[in-house]
């Protein structure tokens, strides 16, 4: 009898569990949540050449802005080096500006001067071989007299010629090849120009991107190259976190999905977020999130993409996604807004 009450007893708790389950269970949830780790970009910063280093400016968790300057060498030397090459192209700019000009009026007027001077000067030479030719007829003058009267008309006669070409020089001006010629050395000029120009811009250090110092490699008075990292920066944008999803639940997780991710450092306040990779390869489940049911199973990679203004996320930090399905982040694509690039 006491069995039979006891039978009783347990079939109406088992009774009252299942009716109380099912007024309380809760409605099926459409959302997939999933764990993971915040990522972002990292990036080491060196010097494009070797000099002493003058100037670290930023310190260790300073936030930087795109194209700050980070770090400086010194330029005593170069600095010359560019003025020097600046004269050089201003001289050689010089040349060609004459060569296209060409001659000036005045060296024109000044080169026929000189021609009607020559040839007022043969003429006269001519006169004075006639006067002495005609007194050595009648053996008056002596045949070296004759003889210097004609060579002194016969010198005159070329400066003539002299003149004469050269003011037809002036007149033509410069040769093609000779302008050509200035041309290619003037490029020569300036494009050591530029490249000591560019080698004086290389000695400051730039920020290539919005981030945080996490580094500080070197100081001041330390000799750079361009293997020798003087920063390493974290790109504050794009954000990511690094989630795993089973192959069950592979077909529910599509590219463009809306997420919302949260983490344990700001619990009430959700971040706007969208799946932007998806791997296309299964991998055993990485030892940092693996527990003992999952330690065999095959799983697959997705990258939840953050929008973090505030810069609230850290690199590491635990977050928690949450995906809603039919639900698609405004204009977010696989490959849009950086989502489908690898770090």
């Amino acid at each position: 009898m006491l069995r039979r009450i006891l039978v009783i007893i347990l079939l109406i708790a088992a009774l009252g569990g299942g009716i109380w389950w099912y007024l309380n269970r809760q409605p099926a949830s459409d959302e997939l949540v999933l764990y993971g780790n915040v990522e972002l970009r990292q990036v080491t910063l060196a010097f494009n050449g070797s000099q002493r280093i003058a100037e670290v400016l930023v310190e260790e968790g300073a936030q930087v802005r795109k194209d700050q300057v980070l770090a400086r060498l010194e330029t005593g030397r170069l600095a010359p080096q560019v003025a020097q090459a600046e004269a050089q192209v201003a001289s050689q700019q010089a040349v060609v500006d004459r060569l296209r000009n060409g001659s000036r009026p005045e060296e024109i007027a000044q080169a026929r001067a000189n021609l009607e001077a020559a040839r007022a000067e043969a003429l006269n030479a001519r006169r004075q071989y006639e006067r002495q030719s005609a007194l050595a007829t009648r053996a008056v003058a002596s045949e070296q007299a004759v003889d210097q009267a004609k060579a002194a008309t016969d010198i005159a006669d070329a400066k003539v010629d002299v003149a004469l070409k050269a003011l037809d020089l002036l007149v033509a001006g410069s040769r093609v090849e000779e302008i050509a010629q200035a041309e290619a050395q003037l490029r020569m000029s300036e494009s050591q120009l530029e490249l000591l120009r560019q080698e004086l811009r290389d000695a400051e250090l730039r920020a290539p991107t919005d981030a945080i110092v996490r580094s500080r490699l070197m100081e001041p008075g330390e000799m750079a190259s361009p293997t020798r990292p003087v920063f390493s920066l974290a790109t504050t944008d794009p954000k990511w976190v690094r989630a795993y999803v089973s192959e069950t639940q592979l077909g529910r997780v599509r590219p463009g999905m809306k997420a919302s991710v949260t983490t344990d450092s700001f619990p009430g306040r959700a971040l706007e977020g969208w799946i932007g990779f998806i791997s296309p390869v299964a991998e055993f489940t990485p030892k940092t999130v693996q527990t003992e049911e999952l330690r065999t199973n095959l799983v697959y990679e997705v990258r939840a993409f953050v929008a973090d203004p505030d810069n609230l996320l850290r690199l590491g930090m635990p977050a928690t996604v949450r995906l809603i399905e039919d639900a698609a982040a405004p204009g977010a694509q696989p490959e849009a807004r950086q989502a489908g690039q690898t770090p």
